[in-house]
């Protein structure tokens, strides 16, 4: 899709600004409906509409992401914008400065529509935890678009942005773009800056692309990576164009199934995902069974480390140095009122009227867990499963190039089916933790929709209908550390083939 509209910019078939207009006008007519959007960045999209333009005009070339619009997290700091990361905390907070994703898309002449909503501090796997309401899924307004990063998967699915930018700390992501039926690519811890983002957990977090189509995340992937001595978690990471390695050949690669994972999967979700496996092998791919004996822990040490590092990341956020104070606001259910309100008291009442429920759940998990006493039997262990989990995947690779697996256990749920169990909403992830865990680059694929009877079965992963339509189911493709080029490879070759 960007080449096309690309082609249609250098071809004089349609201008930046009226490309801008267009979707500004479909934003208009549909967001209402979706609440993709938390924030539009109108002033800023034109003015990058105009200059492309202006380019255009003079001859001069422009570059295959001038142009086209697009949309930003709003964990994502955009320089004069709103940066609220879906949490009343920051409702008023302004971004002094650009992440440096976002200097290197305003470099590349890409054109920023606004900003999206999500889970609250990236917490969550529904996008029914924004503190601004949830977003709706567009392929079923009665379903959840996924989570964290819903709103960016949602406004690529409803042609509200041609692409997106996200964060993925345990597949916010790619479960979301399962979810609304789009490509969703996490690439490789290190790869891209995470600069300018809100940190949640940082040894877990990483900005990554959702778009339409392999080549276009692949495309946005190419602007967004790189070396930044602004993350000292950043890699030496050369620029490259990752379009150039979307040759659609993958008889070359051995692709590992894992067999912990193959067994979980049930009705619809496990039809789909066996007619994946079949396709690879007509493309001439070799199917490998693998074993992760120790993935099954997974869960437990990412909600382990996670909710730590989470402790620490939001400590910040105190009515002081960061967030609103709860003086600001006028709230009956406060403590103290503002002027008996000592300096505890202040950091109390403004992160009990700033943080939701989830934040909260999870800073006290994890500054539990840090604990004198406790800090060996939960944080330290969990540190030293995470290395075997590592471990598993080291000896994997050894075997196979790439790992295939379902993304999400079933379909886009209904909202409120799993908000009253927080453990339910946790195993959406169950599939997507390890690639964080680990670091490696994961991508989420549109696979064979999943389409059934009964509604309920949806939730284990049974086939659902939705007035006729079908609903989208994911697979996701893992890759060797920092080899992002046969991820997209064999990503993109599925995706060209799959109605062959």
């Amino acid at each position: 899709m960007i080449q096309e509209l690309h082609n249609k910019l250098i071809n004089h078939e349609i201008t930046a600004v009226q490309l801008a207009e267009e979707y500004f006008a479909r934003i208009e007519k549909q967001d209402k409906d979706l609440n993709a959007y938390l924030t539009l960045t109108t002033e800023l999209a034109m003015e990058q509409a105009r200059r492309v333009d202006e380019k255009i005009a003079t001859g001069i070339e422009i570059g295959i992401l001038e142009g086209i619009p697009g949309a930003i997290k709003d964990i994502i700091c955009v320089e004069g914008y709103r940066t609220t990361a879906a949490s009343k905390i920051l409702d008023n907070y302004i971004a002094p400065y650009d992440a440096t994703v976002i200097k290197k898309l305003k470099e590349s002449g890409a054109v920023i529509l606004g900003k999206t909503n999500m889970d609250e501090f990236a917490m969550g796997s529904s996008t029914e935890k924004s503190a601004y309401g949830p977003t709706k899924n567009p392929v079923d307004l009665e379903r959840v678009p996924g989570g964290s990063s819903g709103g960016s998967a949602a406004v690529v699915a409803a042609d509200e942005a041609v692409w997106s930018l996200g964060t993925d700390t345990g597949g916010s992501i790619r479960q979301p773009a399962s979810f609304c039926g789009v490509v969703g690519l996490k690439p490789t811890y290190g790869r891209v800056s995470r600069y300018g983002a809100m940190a949640m957990a940082s040894s877990l977090d990483q900005i990554g692309p959702i778009a339409n189509t392999v080549e276009d995340v692949a495309i946005v992937l190419s602007v967004i990576a790189g070396e930044d001595r602004m993350d000292g978690t950043s890699a030496q990471s050369p620029a490259k164009d990752y379009t150039k390695y979307l040759t659609g050949e993958v008889s070359d690669l051995k692709i590992g199934v894992v067999k912990e994972y193959r067994e979980k999967l049930t009705g619809g979700a496990k039809t789909s995902f066996e007619k994946v496996i079949e396709k690879y092998e007509e493309l001439g791919a070799e199917i490998r069974e693998i074993e992760l004996p120790h993935a099954k822990y997974s869960l437990p040490v990412y909600y382990i480390i996670m909710p730590c590092e989470v402790s620490s990341n939001l400590a910040k956020y105190d009515g002081i140095r960061y967030g609103m104070q709860a003086a600001d606001h006028e709230d009956t259910t406060l403590d103290f009122v503002p002027e008996d309100r000592n300096l505890i008291e202040t950091y109390l009442d403004s992160r009990r009227y700033g943080f939701g429920a989830e934040p909260k759940r999870r800073i006290m998990l994890g500054t539990y867990a840090l604990s004198s006493g406790y800090y060996d039997a939960y944080y330290l262990r969990a540190q030293k499963v995470r290395t075997l989990i590592k471990q598993d995947f080291e000896k994997a690779f050894s075997e196979v190039d790439l790992i295939l697996t379902p993304t999400t256990p079933s379909p886009a749920f209904k909202f409120g089916e799993k908000t009253a169990d927080p453990i339910q909403m946790y195993l959406e992830d169950i599939f997507t933790i390890t690639a964080n865990i680990v670091g490696v680059p994961a991508i989420s694929v549109p696979g064979p929709p999943v389409s059934t009877q009964a509604d309920a079965s949806s939730s284990r992963g049974g086939e659902v209908e939705v007035d006729g339509k079908k609903l989208p189911q994911g697979f996701q493709l893992m890759g060797k550390w920092f080899d992002e080029e046969n991820l997209l490879r064999a990503a993109h070759a599925y995706e060209i083939n799959k109605q062959n």
